[in-house]
């Protein structure tokens, strides 16, 4: 039963989450922490931290984690295929008719209203990121440090990871 029950909470996710896996926290939050509560704030944080280090959406790498840690493998299997499902089969089948109407007006009009929202959803997650990593200056200051680099330079996210987590070395170890 947990297994079907995962399977469509993750069907679930990726049915009504657009816009990416940083539009997608709000809903995957409420959903494996609040409503089941299949994991806690805390984990769900480092969920997104390593979904930054690792290959991989974050509603994909969520689902792996949650279902793994609540049924073992099977777990994973079931949630990972709940998130990607409805998306696979609406891909499939939208191509065609993209492809067909990609001057369409109408079309054009819906991705254009939905990128509002889609800032919305992610600022959102942001808001809600933010009260869990600035507990302190020093986090505060990691965030600065990093947003700077990141907008002056072009250096690759994994180097920046890199640096971040050195930050965090160098200010949290001593």
């Amino acid at each position: 039963m947990i297994l079907i029950k995962l399977f469509l909470t993750f069907l679930k996710i990726g049915m009504f989450s657009f816009g990416g896996g940083y539009a997608m926290l709000p809903m995957i939050e409420r959903e494996i922490v609040t409503s089941n509560g299949w994991i806690t704030y805390s984990e769900f944080i480092d969920i997104i931290g390593i979904s930054q280090m690792t290959p991989g959406p974050i509603a994909i790498n969520s689902a792996t984690f949650v279902g793994y840690k609540i049924a073992g493998v099977m777990g994973s299997i079931f949630a990972t295929l709940g998130v990607v499902f409805f998306s696979f089969i609406i891909v499939s089948i939208a191509t065609h008719y993209v492809i067909k109407f990609k001057d369409s007006i109408i079309l054009k009009s819906v991705l254009t209203g939905m990128k509002p929202a889609l800032i919305g959803l992610i600022i959102s997650a942001f808001i809600s990121l933010a009260k869990e990593a600035f507990v302190d200056f020093k986090g505060i200051l990691i965030a600065v440090i990093i947003a700077l680099i990141s907008f002056k330079t072009k250096i690759h996210p994994i180097l920046v990871i890199v640096i971040a987590a050195l930050l965090g070395v160098i200010l949290y170890s001593f």
